[in-house]
């Protein structure tokens, strides 16, 4: 496939999420340690947010680290949230020169110190960009979110700025993380596994699910661009005929 040519521009996603899956695997098929596939799954990360900067994709969200990813061994999560700062400060120039704005999906409360520091400083310096929105799922857990969401919605209706007679899902939509961003309309998952994971589980309601038989550290241009083909022949219904 080449300059986009089979793909329809005028009906696009608006939204992709990406369960970034199978790097451990892909270092154990090569018997390296796990944080081998990290590194190149990171490699990655800059060729699909760029592949999807040109294809004029507005948000793309990657699933990075969950809640459930701390019960890891502290080696491995030491080493991704070491990959974590060297993207960011080795790509924040990159993201300012593409227009693309960085927002954290997630609670980053428990992250280290370093990490922690140059993730708020990314999403500052990039908070004007406007191409692409690039959110990186970190801490982050869909029943989590919702959780959350609950909680701060029930503190409003308390204050008494929510009657609770109006709340509807467009005011749970907006406690989200997700807040003033469009649903996803497709979801991808490379790895070969065929579940969600707790990612976006609210908002992925009506998204179209997409899996490939091959490791994050392999998928690219061209497995995003078959997704992307793929969403376009599909019929979206959201439950009408």
């Amino acid at each position: 496939m080449s300059n986009n040519v089979e793909i329809n521009m005028d009906n696009l996603p608006k939204h992709i999420g990406i369960i970034m899956d199978g790097n451990g695997r892909w270092a154990k098929k090569r018997g390296l340690p796990r944080h081998f596939g990290h590194q190149e799954g990171m490699k990655r990360v800059v060729d699909i947010v760029e592949a999807a900067n040109e294809l004029n994709i507005k948000y793309l969200t990657l699933y990075a680290f969950s809640t459930e990813n701390w019960k890891r061994p502290k080696i491995e999560i030491d080493a991704l949230m070491n990959l974590l700062v060297i993207f960011i400060r080795n790509e924040l120039d990159r993201l300012n020169r593409n227009n693309v704005r960085l927002n954290i999906l997630g609670d980053i409360t428990p992250l280290p110190e370093l990490p922690k520091r140059e993730v708020l400083r990314a999403v500052d310096m990039t908070k004007n960009n406007n191409s692409m929105t690039l959110n990186i799922a970190l801490n982050y857990g869909g029943r989590q979110e919702i959780v959350k969401s609950f909680k701060d919605i029930l503190m409003e209706i308390q204050k008494g700025n929510i009657n609770i007679e109006d709340l509807d899902e467009d005011t749970i939509s907006d406690y989200l993380y997700t807040r003033n961003q469009p649903d996803p309309d497709l979801i991808i998952r490379p790895s070969g596994e065929l579940r969600l994971s707790n990612f976006l589980i609210y908002q992925g309601a009506y998204a179209e699910l997409w899996f490939a038989d091959v490791l994050w550290p392999d998928f690219n241009k061209s497995w995003l661009e078959k997704a992307i083909l793929d969403y376009q022949n599909r019929n979206r219904r959201f439950g009408g005929i």
